[in-house]
């Protein structure tokens, strides 16, 4: 079962331009910045930049649908032909992703987030 499509990661070279394109767009300053990551809530929305991304094979935008059970949602794409990108990985906070291209070469990207 998902929680639907809450989040979006996008690959960037130059994060300082990135994150001055986007507090522009959304109208709000990140909440978090890193020099590894910089993410901004907004509209019930979570976008994220990602400067390591186009290292990690990202080559654009990747949506991450929100799961109660990124194992099982996982294994349920493999067994339907996707291919793995990142096995399940803890990123903090009990917050868990993995991601996956499907046989048209598409990401989808899987988060389950830790325990309230």
């Amino acid at each position: 079962m998902t929680a639907g499509l809450k989040t979006v990661i996008y690959p960037v070279k130059d994060i300082a331009k990135a994150k001055a394109l986007f507090t522009a767009l959304l109208g709000v300053e990140p909440y978090v910045d890193e020099p590894y990551y910089v993410g901004f809530k907004d509209a019930g929305q979570d976008v994220g930049l990602d400067p390591s991304g186009h290292s990690k094979g990202l080559t654009g935008p990747v949506p991450y649908w929100h799961v109660d059970d990124i194992e099982k949602t996982l294994s349920a794409l493999l067994a339907a032909g996707a291919e793995t990108l990142q096995e399940v990985q803890d990123v903090g906070g009990g917050r868990r992703i993995a991601s996956v291209r499907d046989a048209e070469g598409n990401q989808v990207g899987l988060i389950q987030d830790g325990a309230a």
